[in-house]
């Protein structure tokens, strides 16, 4: 028996060493290679890809691989144009097809060929780009640590982009939430990081005041060339977001927007492109618009012949799109390149259908904002909305993949809405899926996390990323992934201190305990609300104000009885890493934020997520009552505000948990914001949608209904397709428009709600008609 043991005990050890021997052979080691560049690559892209490759590799290893212009090493990593024949006497290995990825503009190869007992990685591209591309893959795939970089041995992996137009929008301004606290040195790093991961064009915002942020450390006139010379070393197309004067019938509007704008063009010494927004900002109509871009042309072509012009329709009405259009078919002119599809732009496929074919449309995504804005956070928990806000860090890979694949099919490629470092997840996707649209999402998570923090942890920073966008499915104290996110995270917070000081970490990990501490604290005073309206029960007995007093207490106990302050203190600490890493102001008091919804987190991280403030102006509203009754009255609205009684519903319309609203659309979960977002209504009056649409089952259909509506402005009304006439409608915030439901229309005991949307183009989008509540309720 002895020996059978003995013989297995070899056996396994046999088995083992062959394992690492085959796994050893799979991973090459480059630890040791050289780098030899094609002297036929062209400068500034020469000189780049090797600091490249020289510096990222020893930023994550130590090893310092050296330039080489021979063969002798043993490993080489050789880059060169696909279409040369042969390298310092060596041939170029070279596929016969003409549809090779790596011929297609901006496309590359990477593979590694064995030969003589030498191993050379080559980076084969189609232009200066696609080495740039292929150097991106090699530094997402390799696997780097302290002394070592190995990348698979059988890598063979080609590919050209899909879509043509690449980028995000880096507006160095008091506005964005980090950015106006960057160096050069740390936008030259961003920008190379961008291009890594496929991006090929990055859009400043010019023409910003000296003085108009607390944090500039470069003066905004010379940044806004100095990211032109990023650009260029990057080979990257450097755009401008710039609107025209805000009146051009105004006198001399029209000239002195030109010779700003000129002076601008001639000390930049790369410009691609120049966006004007045809509204938000600006309100001129295209009669006037079109001159002005035309003379533009002229201006920007003196200095930049090649660059274009573009122009979205940006809050353009149907008369303003339709005289667009009908100039373009009647004048077709030359100075405009493209078209821009935006925010509050007309529908993304009408706009491409009645776009000639001879002009490129640009998508402009918003991917920075989570609340008013293009695309909100689907089924987001009001909690969150109150608290995170307009620009928390939101990587959401799943929910950005299907809005890509939606949307970006009706353009020539992107350059996206950012305003801040809290999106940087989505902005590698977006140029990973500009690449090929059938990525992976899951794939470009795993290349993004292993790129800045490592091999040894990429595979549960990815899984921690994933599950952070899942915290914010559904109604949150439902949720029980954001106790497991945040356990997630705490374990590669402690296991990984050396990553303490990367902000890229240090905004996921903030996310976890915010989202926990946001769980615990709704927990806790949705009880305190719910124990609160007990004591009103008493009201009858005690007198209404003895029970709005104790009420009142009890509710306010969310202000001394604090809950999970651990976690609260773990969000404020890594506030102020963010801020000492890259500038992240989360505060407007502590970080001197632009205003309270540019990224403000910590400065709604105790809002009410109970109606105490609410509670405490209407109880000071009822104790002005005269009579007891009339008291007695207004609390059992109060109690019973969401509660309206057997065989009625209620439903506060943007609530993840809404049993009866069904619209999926992009004016879903908007915010009401005012008095800097501390605002005391009601909690369901903050959070609204355009044109909800309810449905309901299992009503009597032997009995009449009321429908009560909440919100703002208009409410019109249909119920199973017919238009009701209200017996009552008061149009603020927090009244009240009532219509009557004959038994007639719910014969089946089934009711669709839905409503008409009011002709208020007129408007402003903040004084549209909203809808905030919805009851039905049986007579």
């Amino acid at each position: 028996m002895k020996t059978i043991a003995k013989f297995w005990l070899l056996l396994m050890a046999l088995n083992a060493f062959l394992a690492c021997s085959e796994q050893e052979q799979e991973e090459l080691d480059l630890s040791e290679a050289k780098i030899l560049i094609s002297p036929q690559i062209k400068s500034p892209i020469k000189d780049t890809a090797g600091d490249i490759l020289l510096e990222e590799i020893e930023k994550r290893t130590g090893l310092h691989l050296g330039l080489t212009n021979n063969w002798d090493a043993k490993t080489t990593i050789a880059l060169a144009l696909a279409e040369e024949i042969e390298l310092f006497g060596e041939e170029v290995p070279a596929r016969g097809a003409k549809s090779a990825e790596e011929l297609q503009k901006e496309g590359y190869r990477i593979f590694n060929e064995n030969k003589g007992g030498k191993n050379t990685i080559w980076i084969l591209g189609a232009d200066a780009r696609g080495i740039l591309y292929g150097i991106g893959k090699l530094l997402r795939t390799a696997k780097m640590s302290n002394g070592n970089i190995t990348i698979d041995s059988k890598i063979d992996f080609s590919e050209a982009p899909e879509y043509t137009l690449r980028g995000h929008q880096f507006g160095y301004r008091n506005t964005a939430n980090s950015w106006d606290a960057w160096t050069v040195e740390q936008f030259d790093q961003h920008f190379r990081e961008q291009v890594l991961f496929g991006a090929n064009s990055f859009e400043n915002i010019p023409f910003q005041e000296v003085n108009s942020s607390p944090h500039f450390k470069v003066d905004p006139q010379i940044m806004e060339v100095e990211l032109s010379k990023i650009c260029e070393k990057y080979d990257a197309e450097y755009w401008v977001w710039t609107p025209a004067p805000h009146d051009l019938k105004v006198t001399n509007a029209h000239q002195e927007g030109l010779e700003e704008q000129e002076a601008f063009f001639a000390k930049c010494p790369r410009l691609d492109g120049v966006f004007v927004p045809g509204g938000d900002p600006g309100e001129n109509h295209p009669a006037q618009l079109i001159p002005y871009l035309n003379d533009l042309s002229a201006r920007l072509h003196k200095y930049h012949p090649d660059a274009g012009i573009w122009v979205s329709l940006q809050g353009f009405n149907k008369e303003k799109v339709d005289y667009f259009f009908a100039y373009l078919e009647e004048n077709n002119p030359d100075w405009l390149k493209g078209l821009v599809y935006g925010p509050s732009s007309p529908p993304i496929d009408l706009e491409r259908e009645r776009l000639p074919k001879k002009y490129l449309h640009r998508f402009y995504p918003d991917i920075t904002h989570t609340v008013r804005c293009q695309y909100p956070v689907d089924n987001w928990d009001q909690a969150f909305a109150l608290t995170l806000g307009r620009e928390p860090c939101n990587p959401q890979p799943l929910m950005y993949t299907e809005l890509f694949n939606r949307d970006s099919k009706f353009t020539d490629g992107f350059i996206t809405y950012s305003d801040g470092s809290h999106d940087d997840v989505n902005k590698v996707l977006w140029s990973q899926l500009g690449v090929d649209p059938n990525n992976d999402p899951k794939e470009i998570v795993l290349e993004y996390t292993q790129f800045f923090f490592g091999p040894d942890v990429a595979e549960a920073a990815a899984q921690g990323i994933f599950a952070l966008e899942e915290n914010w499915d559904g109604p949150i104290l439902k949720n029980n992934s954001i106790k497991e996110t945040l356990a997630l995270w705490k374990r590669l917070e402690d296991s990984n201190p050396h990553l303490s000081s990367n902000w890229r970490w240090q905004q996921l990990v903030m996310r976890a305990y915010y989202d926990a501490y946001i769980q615990d604290r709704l927990a806790f005073e949705k009880m305190l609300e719910t124990e609160a309206y007990v004591i009103l029960e008493q009201a009858n007995t005690i007198g209404a104000d003895k029970a709005m007093a104790q009420a009142l207490k009890h509710i306010n106990k969310a202000d001394t009885e604090l809950v999970s302050q651990d976690l609260k203190e773990k969000v404020f600490d890594y506030g102020e890493k963010l801020f000492q890493s890259i500038g992240a102001q989360s505060s407007v008091e502590m970080y001197q934020a632009r205003s309270a919804e540019r990224g403000a987190v910590l400065d709604f991280i105790d809002y009410p997520l109970n109606n105490r403030w609410w509670l405490e102006d209407e109880f000071k509203k009822i104790a002005m009552f005269k009579s007891e009754e009339e008291k007695l009255t207004r609390l059992e609205f109060i109690k019973n505000y969401e509660f309206p009684g057997e065989g009625s519903f209620y439903d506060n319309i943007s609530s993840a948990d809404a049993m009866h609203v069904t619209s999926k659309t992009d004016d879903a979960i908007d915010f009401l914001w005012e008095n800097d977002g501390l605002s005391k209504k009601r909690l369901s009056t903050q959070l609204f949608q355009f044109s909800p649409t309810l449905e309901y089952s299992g009503l009597d259909a032997t009995s009449d209904y009321l429908i009560r509506v909440s919100g703002y402005g208009e409410a019109l009304l249909r119920a199973n397709g017919q238009r009701l006439q209200p017996t009552k409608y008061e149009k603020n915030f927090e009244e009240f428009k009532e219509f009557p439901l004959s038994k007639d229309l719910i014969t089946d005991g089934k009711l669709k709600i839905s409503f008409d949307k009011p002709d208020e183009e007129h408007l402003n989008w903040r004084k549209q008609s909203r809808v905030t509540d919805v009851w039905v309720i049986k007579q």
